[in-house]
């Protein structure tokens, strides 16, 4: 608790940069947590530098995979020590092993000394996979990997997960219980008056645009085959891809096979608002999603969109946004997912809750956890 009497809750991030769950963190950090003083604890980087402009208090700590287990367990102890917070909320796999060994190590050091701080420990998934490989590569880390989160699982005073696909694969993987849902939050009228700031008029066809790595689990090779046979009926059609990856000279070389030409654009590294503005349409073909931003972000700003039936997906997207990564006819169903969204008019409607309410939902868990021990 700080000096003033309010309850301080310390989020434990591993990675210094922006991603998907630095997104979250900033979008946290906006919205505030009624009631609670957000602290948090991650390696000095771009995050960090964001959270600072916002006013957040930041531990700038050696903390993180690049630091090792023994120095970052040290960082987040001496953190709590200091701190004393009464919630220590982890993200990412590392920070939850990490913040389950310092704050059970507490837990057993408060039987012998008085007065030790031994918070409640909350984390939220971000990134758990139907396909194990995914994230793990191999069957026998995955195996590794199911066994370290049911055990830090069994320390954890409660679990949040950002869909309900990923609640289900915390309870049949991991046998998670009691696990709470809050979907990650997008501002709507934000994320669509910044895209029509940046809006550029369409001068011929449909510009189509997919915003990810540029690896295997992404199926963008899937989409340049599905896009080459588009451009027979749209010959002025556009297609943008953006980020990096190991895949970045073979799907170079596949686009040139197809005679893209002109039409594909390999734009790297771009500001995600900026290339929406310029776009008419997002596919995302990945293998898995837990509570995608980008579709977020691309609904809210009335973008057209494809994506496959994946994980938290199908609870963004209504059924005929969607197509089946696992059918031998993929291209077709990804061709023709296209054409029925560019034979649409106007955007539809699209409601989500927002970060006000992401934050607020995350507040009744930390009161409910503080009322009610453990579970």
């Amino acid at each position: 608790m700080n000096s003033n009497g309010v309850p301080t809750a310390l989020w434990v991030v591993p990675v210094p940069d922006f991603g998907g769950v630095a997104r979250h963190v900033v979008d946290m950090a906006r919205a505030g947590l009624p009631g609670f003083n957000l602290v948090v604890l991650a390696p000095e980087g771009k995050l960090t530098e964001r959270l600072e402009e916002l006013g957040v208090t930041v531990v700038k700590a050696e903390f993180g995979p690049n630091y090792g287990f023994k120095t970052s367990f040290a960082s987040l102890k001496k953190a709590i020590e200091q701190l004393r917070p009464e919630i220590v909320h982890s993200h990412l796999a590392y920070a939850d092993v990490v913040a389950v060994a310092v704050v059970n190590a507490l837990r057993v050091r408060s039987v012998i000394k008085r007065g030790t701080c031994v918070p409640k420990l909350l984390t939220t998934e971000h990134g758990i996979a139907g396909n194990d490989s995914v994230y793990h590569g191999s069957s026998w880390r995955s195996k590794l990997m199911e066994t370290v989160h049911r055990v830090r699982l069994w320390g954890t005073n409660r679990a949040i997960a950002v869909s309900r696909s990923t609640a289900d694969q915390m309870r049949s993987k991991w046998g998670a219980r009691g696990v709470e849902l809050v979907y990650n939050g997008v501002d709507i009228p934000v994320v669509a008056a910044a895209v029509a700031e940046k809006r550029v008029p369409a001068e011929g066809g449909p510009r189509i645009l997919s915003l990810s790595r540029l690896s295997p689990e992404k199926g963008i090779d899937v989409l340049l085959d599905a896009f080459a046979r588009l451009r027979e009926e749209y010959p002025q059609a556009h297609l943008e891809i953006a980020g990096s990856g190991d895949l970045g000279e073979e799907l170079k070389a596949h686009a040139k096979r197809l005679n893209l030409g002109d039409s594909v654009t390999f734009s790297g590294f771009v500001n995600p608002i900026e290339a929406m503005g310029r776009s008419d349409m997002i596919v995302q073909l990945s293998v898995w999603e837990n509570c995608s931003y980008t579709l977020l972000d691309a609904k809210a700003a009335g973008l057209k969109t494809v994506a496959t039936a994946v994980g938290g997906n199908p609870e963004i997207l209504n059924a005929d946004e969607l197509v089946d990564r696992q059918s031998p006819k993929l291209t077709e169903e990804v061709l023709q997912a296209m054409r029925r969204q560019l034979q649409k008019g106007d955007k539809e409607p699209f409601t989500w809750i927002s970060n006000e309410q992401m934050a607020a939902q995350t507040v009744d868990i930390y009161a409910r956890v503080l009322r009610g021990g453990r579970r």
